[in-house]
């Protein structure tokens, strides 16, 4: 009787704890909301759910798919229309200031800064410190 009373009083203590290890893990709900996240931005940039695949080949397609379905629903039913997203990227330019005026260069054509010369030495008293205040 006792070793029956003491497990269902063991049961019955552990049901209301946590018990490490037994929740699902925290990345990988993170990793569906990403991919649903990157299945929304592609369906709001006018992208092709083919082309959101290959572009996030390391995503879960179902998601991805999931995410872009919700919004187009969700563009639908409020009239949205989306945005062309740009495949092309400019290359990026260097603006070099010279002191006098600015121009903007091809980073393949910048050139190496000037060294700067050598200021004048100073004449220096024998014995004495310039610097020096008395």
């Amino acid at each position: 009787m006792m070793p029956r009373l003491f497990i269902v009083a063991v049961a019955t203590l552990l049901s209301g704890c946590i018990i490490p290890g037994v929740d699902p893990d925290p990345r990988i709900a993170q990793r569906e909301a990403e991919a649903k996240a990157i299945g929304s931005a592609c369906r709001y940039g006018v992208r092709s759910i083919e082309d959101c695949y290959s572009l996030n080949e390391g995503a879960s397609k179902a998601q991805i798919f999931a995410g872009w379905k919700e919004m187009d629903e969700y563009m639908r039913e409020n009239k949205i229309e989306g945005v062309k997203a740009s495949a092309a990227t400019s290359d990026p330019t260097e603006t070099v200031l010279d002191g006098k005026n600015s121009k903007a260069i091809e980073p393949d054509k910048a050139t190496e800064p000037k060294p700067k010369t050598p200021a004048k030495p100073t004449a220096k008293v024998a014995g004495k410190n310039p610097t020096a205040s008395k």
